[in-house]
């Protein structure tokens, strides 16, 4: 598959779809329009034939019934809407679930991702990569509530994963389809799907992408999504490198605690009998004891919440969103 030459005929009849591009939307009315058409645009360029799939999140302007107006003029756009706002990654997965191309690329519809950047991925992916991930290299959004908060979540993200990655949270991003066999997406997951391929032995490349401003709508973003991020980030950790023995864990986390609680006994024991001092008067040990029970016990549950979530999900084939409406699907 080309991807600098102009496209042909006898292409645009072919069974196959070559490049299928998912587009979540949240209230983006007025940009879906714009998208399209730079989208349009960009991909004519290119010697492949191609799908969009906007995913409508349950939006309440205007945005899906722009979104189907687009699909009753073009049979290649495929339009999902959601029951309720279910958010990104769960439109993601409804996308890639429902995608036909062999290619999948993703993308914002804030017009802030530039679809002209497509191209440079797909020309890196042709070079051996499985998973091209866009980088923005400068960004246009504030300081201090956006582009901070990232930098420091990428760098935590980069070290607890072994990934280094400039930008984990662009959506600009590529994929093999068979990368994302067997994947399943929850929380804000969809940023962390190349970490998955790379624990699966996937090649994973970096390309700076341009980012625009702004221009209409609203941000969904803020700075609560990084703590969200984070915690995510530590269920598959947990999941990947536990999934299979969490007794390791727990294991672990057990017999510290036991071996805390002998050493405060033993400093009360040592309070006591060197320095005289009741062990009434002392409430350090209990207070500390009590404080690691409890912390011990939230992060377990935690953990084992997340495990019976994706049990009951995957076990009995649910999905995590819920569809109201397609539309060329």
């Amino acid at each position: 598959m080309s991807c600098n030459q102009p496209s042909t005929q006898s292409n645009q009849e072919s069974p196959e779809t070559d490049i299928s591009v998912i587009v979540p939307a949240l209230n983006e009315q007025g940009n879906v329009s714009r998208l399209y058409e730079r989208l349009t645009e960009a991909l004519s360029k290119l010697n492949v034939k191609y799908e969009v799939i906007f995913v409508d999140d349950g939006s309440t302007d205007n945005t899906s019934s722009e979104l189907d107006d687009i699909a009753k003029q073009y049979s290649n756009v495929k339009v999902i809407h959601l029951v309720r706002n279910f958010g990104q990654t769960a439109a993601f997965s409804a996308g890639i679930d429902h995608a036909k191309g062999q290619i999948l690329v993703t993308l914002d519809a804030d017009l802030q991702n530039d679809p002209k950047d497509i191209a440079s991925l797909l020309n890196k992916l042709q070079s051996g990569f499985d998973v091209v991930s866009g980088w923005r290299k400068q960004r246009n959004d504030p300081f201090w509530t956006r582009v901070l908060p990232s930098w420091c979540a990428n760098k935590i993200i980069s070290f607890i994963s072994g990934i280094s990655l400039h930008d984990y949270g662009c959506s600009l991003k590529a994929y093999r389809r068979d990368t994302l066999a067997g994947v399943k997406l929850y929380g804000e997951m969809h940023r962390f799907i190349p970490i998955y391929a790379a624990w699966m032995g996937a090649r994973i490349a970096e390309v700076p992408v341009t980012h625009h401003k702004r221009s209409m709508g609203s941000s969904k973003y803020g700075l609560s999504r990084s703590v969200k991020v984070i915690l995510d980030l530590l269920t598959i950790k947990f999941l990947f490198d536990y999934g299979t023995k969490p007794s390791y864990v727990f294991g672990t986390l057990g017999l510290t605690a036991i071996a805390l609680s002998f050493v405060s006994l033993a400093w009360a024991l040592v309070l006591k009998y060197a320095f005289q001092t009741s062990l009434i008067k002392t409430p350090l040990p209990l207070l500390a004891v009590l404080l690691f029970t409890v912390g011990v016990q939230l992060v377990l549950m935690g953990l084992l919440a997340e495990v019976m979530v994706r049990t009951y999900h995957e076990a009995q084939g649910k999905r995590i969103y819920v569809i109201k409406d397609t539309r060329n699907i």
